[in-house]
């Protein structure tokens, strides 16, 4: 069974904990109780494959933002996560995924952009087009959800799951042999 190490960020407010708690346990929390750091873990199949994903559940307010190289550094797939009803918490992710490029070394990253809070269309900030052309331009799957209604919630973590897949499997393909003399 596959292991996979999946990071959630994004600024505070966004739904983060909703998103992940809904996804692992099927509940909505509907209350904010801004979160430190909350670790789950979740047997998942994807495409026939078995898996665990230990999900790391992040702080989204500034004052933890420093400890955000490490869950970074230890994560192998990313949801970043904005609220449509926010066009701030849009703005802030891009600094979110310039810093995982950093400490990861590469663009090639599983990345999954996520668009929360889908359910309060009539407080919609950020557009889905938006979305979809920050997606485009950081060559990542897209999904607007809702932790509420469940909308996407089980798709964004199987997205999640496809690009670590592909990326594992792409990096074992390119590894060295060697030969013998």
């Amino acid at each position: 069974m596959l292991e996979f190490k999946v990071v959630v960020l994004g600024s505070g407010g966004v739904g983060k904990s909703a998103l992940t708690v809904k996804f692992v346990s099927g509940t909505f929390v509907d209350r904010y109780d801004p979160t430190i750091e909350d670790f789950y873990r979740k047997e998942i199949e994807v495409d026939g494959q078995p898996s665990v994903l230990e999900i790391l559940d992040t702080a989204g307010t500034e004052q933890f933002a420093s400890m955000r190289d490490l869950y970074i550094k230890n994560g192998q797939g990313f949801l970043i996560v904005y609220s449509i009803t926010s066009f701030q918490t849009f703005m802030d992710i891009k600094s979110m995924r310039d810093q995982i490029v950093r400490v990861k070394g590469t663009e090639k990253v599983p990345v999954v952009l996520v668009g929360n809070k889908a359910d309060l269309h009539h407080q919609r900030e950020v557009t889905t087009e938006e979305g979809q052309n920050l997606a485009s331009t950081w060559n990542c799957s897209f999904l607007e959800t809702s932790a509420k209604t469940t909308k996407n919630v089980n798709n964004i973590f199987i997205d999640i799951v496809r690009e670590m897949s592909t990326l594992k499997n792409k990096r074992n393909k390119n590894c060295c042999s060697c030969t013998l003399l």
